[in-house]
């Protein structure tokens, strides 16, 4: 199908960037390819999961999606009509080994390789996720990431992708958002395989960055054309408003972003994390020689950001809030957090019933600037799920989503006040650019800039994708006029 479109259009967003700014969007592979029994696909930890009753709203699978796997080259179009700099897409390990191991499935680099030739020829840079949650079920059924071999497959399946692929790509993000892979697919359940363990959790912490660590120089000898290496971590940005609110917040942060950056960036464990989590564990799957294997150079940090928390100690007599942001299913995403409250904050709110707060998205890269001076940042997902209405007006099928538009023209000026202020900023991708499978919400939350009627898989662009569109082509009349002045 094809686009349907109004020539209207938001206005000038009025935004500068540096020239080099990357703006793009973003997906990944299990929430639109589709396709699962195609191509030499094996099962992974989502296919098993969303057919499991009760895991998912309406027990939607990713079994269609978007049917990305056959429309890529239409959605590719869609790229370059709105004009994007570059897409992040992930691949899905499972598409490549089936099992998690052993050489690459060929059907499958067919699929990516002519992906990553689309886009080289409509002038879009690929950036290419090597993990977002689809595990090989074969390796969860082997034990899944609280086990140490996992980390040792995903070095190898690494290598042997960019061996394949590693010529074109412009940056290669081993892992996305290893927080939810660990602490909602091991802690609270609420992600696939669906495992309620604390213990396995904080296991699963340690591996991932393992796999992370072992994967970076796999890349770096396997790539032909000097790519940038990343990680992207989703970060929680916790606030207080209660005397024992900075107490709660060492511990969200420790927890939920020091776990990750300290062993990536500095090459350690924290030490408050280790004493917060004794309970838990003894962190015994910590080996010697592991924190010098995960503490290697990135070229960039992928920084995904949503939302705030708002926390403070639990007095252990009350009914404890726990409006973190996440569905609760039965486990806990914090292992350890017990003592920590998640209060209701103020809105105006998305679909996900998360707050809208951009000026949280200034001070996370300002902190992180501040922290990691010489760290350079891109913003690799932000965005928002609204409940979309597709209406005709006129002759035409129109989506009219002010309200996202105003969340991304708002955060997009939160991302320039960082960068004012010093923050080497090198990219910003929305999420998503389509509709898609949001994972245990199945279909009902769409956060696309592009609607998806899933009964036809027609896209349409939504007001926000015209606006995205306008701010680029700002950008590019702007880039012209300084090169002829």
């Amino acid at each position: 199908m094809g686009i349907t479109e109004s020539e209207s259009h938001h206005g000038r967003p009025g935004m500068s960037f540096p020239a080099d700014f990357i703006i793009g969007s973003a997906t990944a592979s299990y929430q639109v390819e589709g396709a699962v029994n195609e191509g030499g696909r094996g099962p992974s930890i989502w296919d098993t999961f969303s057919h499991t009753p009760g895991r998912t709203w309406n027990g939607d699978t990713g079994d269609v999606a978007d049917d990305h796997f056959h429309r890529w080259e239409s959605d590719l179009d869609i790229m370059a009509d709105m004009g994007l700099q570059a897409y992040r897409f992930s691949i899905a390990w499972p598409r490549l080994q089936s099992t998690g191991r052993g050489p690459v499935n060929a059907e499958g680099v067919r699929f990516y390789s002519k992906l990553i030739d689309g886009l080289l020829a409509r002038g879009i840079r690929p950036i290419a996720t090597l993990y977002h949650w689809d595990l090989p079920q074969e390796l969860e059924d082997a034990g899944g990431w609280p086990v140490r071999d996992t980390a040792l497959r995903f070095a190898e399946y690494a290598a042997r992708t960019v061996e394949q692929l590693g010529d074109r790509v412009h940056i290669w993000t081993t892992l996305n958002e290893p927080w939810c892979s660990a602490y909602l697919g091991y802690g609270s359940g609420a992600h696939a395989p669906g495992r309620t363990s604390g213990a396995d959790a904080l296991a699963a912490v340690h591996h991932l960055n393992l796999a992370h660590g072992l994967a970076v120089p796999e890349i770096r000898h396997a790539a032909t054309n000097s790519p940038d290496v990343s990680v992207t971590l989703n970060f929680h940005v916790p606030r207080g408003v209660h005397d024992t609110s900075p107490e709660a917040i060492r511990r969200v942060d420790a927890l939920a972003n020091r776990a990750f950056t300290s062993p990536i960036l500095r090459g350690r464990y924290d030490e408050d994390l280790l004493a917060d989590t004794v309970g838990v564990t003894d962190w015994g799957f910590v080996h010697d020689e592991d924190l010098a294997a995960i503490h290697q150079p990135i070229d960039v940090l992928g920084v995904n950001y949503y939302s705030t928390v708002t926390v403070r100690m639990w007095d252990g007599v009350s009914p404890r809030e726990q409006n973190d942001g996440h569905k609760m299913v039965g486990g806990s995403p914090w292992p350890g957090g017990d003592s920590i409250e998640f209060l209701a904050q103020d809105g105006p709110f998305t679909d996900m019933g998360w707050n809208i707060a951009p000026d949280g998205l200034e001070d996370l890269l300002v902190h992180l600037h501040e922290e990691f001076p010489d760290q350079p940042l891109m913003i690799t997902e932000n965005g928002a799920a609204f409940p979309d209405d597709l209406v005709v007006i006129g002759s035409e099928k129109r989506v009219v989503d002010s309200e996202r538009v105003d969340y991304l023209q708002r955060h997009f000026a939160a991302a320039e006040r960082a960068i004012s202020r010093g923050v080497d900023l090198r990219g910003y991708l929305v999420w998503s650019l389509l509709d898609n499978f949001e994972w245990g919400y199945g279909y009902a939350k769409r956060f696309g800039i592009v609607y998806v009627d899933f009964d036809t898989q027609q896209r349409v662009l939504k007001d926000s994708a015209r606006w995205l569109r306008q701010l680029l082509a700002d950008r590019r009349e702007a880039t012209q006029k300084d090169a002829a002045s």
